[in-house]
């Protein structure tokens, strides 16, 4: 049976991942919270929010995206995860790749390679002025 209320294959993928990063359930302290914000009644009744910690490590996560406690857990050890993965593969972790990449991509062009956009902007913006009506071509 299900622990969380997720896809039996997100948890079996969550529990390899686990395994892989030797993180040992016995390992994570668990204890639960009255959720604060959004939710209404619901929330304000029942304690949804999720508190994990990682003994060995000492590496805190609180998870309230939710209004179901099971999903918050499911949610609270995924983040958990992803952080040990950080601290321990650090450059090759999955989210620090996708960081770096993002950062690439908002780099400043070189001055090269800026000019070299703006003239083929240039030309683009030239045949589509010359694909126009006759009459306005500016003759």
């Amino acid at each position: 049976m299900s622990i969380f209320t997720v896809s039996a294959q997100k948890e079996d993928q969550l529990k390899e991942k686990m395994e892989s990063l030797k993180i040992r359930e016995e390992d994570i302290e668990e204890s639960f919270i009255r959720s604060s914000g959004k939710g209404g009644q619901h929330v304000n009744k029942t304690s949804t929010c999720v508190y994990l910690k990682h003994l060995p490590t000492g590496i805190e996560v609180k998870c309230q995206e939710e209004r179901s406690q099971a999903l918050n857990r499911y949610r609270a050890r995924v983040i958990l995860t992803k952080k040990i993965e950080q601290l321990v593969r650090g450059k090759e972790s999955e989210e620090i790749q996708r960081i770096e990449k993002i950062r690439r991509q908002k780099r400043k062009r070189s001055k090269r390679a800026k000019e070299k956009m703006l003239a083929e902007k240039k030309i683009t913006s030239e045949k589509k002025r010359l694909r126009g009506p006759v009459g306005e071509k500016g003759y």
